[in-house]
């Protein structure tokens, strides 16, 4: 819970050369050590779920829901085929063992109540580079302008010998 609320302040960065030629390196410890102590204090005799909660890692299982649809192959591990946390949904990547995989990814966002067109980033892992050019092509025909934004990389290999995977998030 530290870690949550420290990240959530934002500190400049200070500039020790200048500070040393304008005021005594005591003061400045002296102000630290005051500042932190404080800032301390305060955490511990807040209450836990006061103030600097972090939702980011909560696990409330009313937070976040699972999708399923048996109109896309079942995850090949301990991992769901979305999850739907605020207005988006997060769906895992989709193994291209299947010429169209983003057939897979439809059924899924539609089982989530979104589709292609609530798509906001997509993140596409590529066997081959050689594929680029065809991918995009598909890409294109399931994904309406304005086109989400998107990160391709190409890896050494894909479970199952797959050639593409390809996950997204989408807006609910």
């Amino acid at each position: 819970m530290v870690w949550c609320a420290v990240r959530s302040f934002h500190i400049p960065a200070v500039d020790m050369g200048a500070l040393r030629t304008r005021a005594p390196l005591a003061a400045v410890a002296g102000f630290s050590s005051v500042a932190g102590s404080t800032f301390f204090r305060s955490l511990a005799s807040s209450k836990p779920s006061s103030r600097f909660a972090c939702s980011a890692i909560s696990t409330d299982a009313r937070i976040k829901e699972a999708v399923h649809t048996d109109k896309a192959p079942a995850a090949l591990g301990p991992y769901s085929q979305a999850i739907k946390v605020d207005n988006f949904v997060h769906v895992s990547g989709c193994l291209g063992l299947i010429p169209e995989v983003l057939k897979n990814m439809g059924e899924i966002l539609k089982a989530s109540g979104a589709s292609y067109s609530s798509v906001v980033e997509t993140t596409i892992l590529l066997a081959d580079w050689n594929d680029f050019k065809k991918i995009n092509e598909i890409y294109a025909k399931y994904l309406p302008s304005p086109a989400p934004a998107r990160s391709i990389f190409q890896i050494a290999a894909l479970p199952l010998d797959a050639k593409i995977e390809t996950g997204c998030i989408a807006a609910l």
